[in-house]
C-alpha cells in the first residue's frame, strides 16, 4: 500500500521568524522558527519544507546562521529552498543539513542551473516548486515568484519542462488558495500529477485533514503539504502546532493500483 506523504511548511521571513501567508500576501507572525520545528519533532512528521519567502526578493540565500539552527534542530527530513541561485547555495544547503534542495525563481530563468544541478547532486536531491495563478480569463499560468507576474507557460507545460530538466520532484503551489483554507486547488493537482511522472507535492489551501484526505481520494498527487493545516487551530487563524495522529495518516493508504495514472 503507499501512503502519500504529508508535509508541514514552514516560511521564514527576513528576520528568521516563521510566518503564513495570505495569497502570499499580509504574512501573519507564528513566532521564532526554530522553536516551530522543535515543536513538530514531537509529532514525528513525515518531512519538513524550510521557505525563506523574502530571500528571492532581496536577492540573498536564507541565512546561514538560521539554517544552521533549523538544522541542527530538526529531526526530520528537510527540504529547503530560499533564494538558490547556484551550484555553490545547494552545496551549503545541503551540507548543512538539507535533504532535498527547493528552486524556484533560477529554474525558470536559466533551465541549463536546473540541469547543472541534477547533474551534479542528484535528481532526488533537488525539488522545483512552482507558483500558479489564475489569469482574467480563468486560465492557470506559471507565475513567477520575482517579480510577481504571469507568464503565458502553463503549469503542465512547466511541469513537464522542469522534469525533462532533472528535476527530481515538483511542488504544485496555487497562489490564488494560499492561506485560504478551503481545500486544495484539485483541478490544478490533477493538471499537473497527470501530465509528469515524478513525484508531485500539492499546496495550497488545506485548513484540515479532510482537505488533505479530499485531495490524495482525487488526484494523483505523491504529497500533500500545507502551513495553514498544522500551524492554525481553525479558521480563526489561532496559532496551534499540530500533525495528524498515525491512525489518522493510516486512512490515507491506497494502493498502487489506484494511485497509476490513467
Amino acid at each position: 500500500m503507499f501512503r502519500p506523504r504529508v508535509i508541514p511548511v514552514i516560511l521564514v521571513d527576513d528576520r528568521g521568524h516563521a510566518v503564513k501567508s495570505i495569497r502570499f500576501r499580509k504574512p501573519i507572525d507564528l513566532g521564532d522558527s526554530v522553536n516551530t520545528v522543535s515543536l513538530f519533532n514531537a509529532f514525528k512528521v513525515d518531512e519538513l519544507v524550510v521557505l525563506d519567502i523574502m530571500a528571492t526578493r532581496q536577492r540573498r540565500h536564507i541565512r546561514d546562521d538560521l539554517m544552521a539552527d533549523i538544522s541542527s534542530e530538526a529531526r526530520m527530513p528537510l527540504a529547503v529552498g530560499g533564494g538558490v541561485t547556484n551550484c555553490a547555495d545547494i552545496h551549503r544547503l545541503l551540507h548543512a543539513g538539507a535533504e532535498k534542495v527547493i528552486l524556484s525563481n533560477a529554474a525558470f530563468t536559466d533551465p541549463a542551473f536546473l540541469r547543472e544541478a541534477s547533474s551534479a547532486f542528484g535528481s532526488s536531491s533537488i525539488t522545483v516548486c512552482i507558483d500558479v495563478k489564475k489569469d482574467w480569463l480563468g486560465r492557470y499560468r506559471v507565475h513567477m515568484p520575482a517579480g510577481g507576474r504571469h507568464t503565458a507557460v502553463t503549469p503542465e507545460e512547466s511541469a513537464s519542462a522542469m522534469e525533462e530538466q532533472g528535476a527530481g520532484e515538483i511542488i504544485i503551489q496555487s497562489v490564488d488558495k494560499d492561506g485560504m483554507m478551503s481545500g486544495y486547488d484539485l483541478a490544478l493537482i490533477s493538471l499537473v500529477s497527470d501530465a509528469v511522472g515524478v513525484p508531485v507535492i500539492a499546496l495550497g489551501g488545506a485548513g484540515s485533514f479532510e482537505h488533505i484526505s479530499e485531495a490524495n481520494r482525487l488526484t494523483h498527487a505523491s504529497a500533500f503539504a500545507s502551513g495553514s493545516t498544522f500551524c492554525f487551530q481553525d479558521q480563526n487563524r489561532g496559532v496551534l502546532i499540530s500533525y495528524p495522529s498515525a491512525q489518522e495518516l493510516s486512512t490515507l493508504a491506497r494502493s498502487s493500483t489506484s494511485h497509476t495514472r490513467t
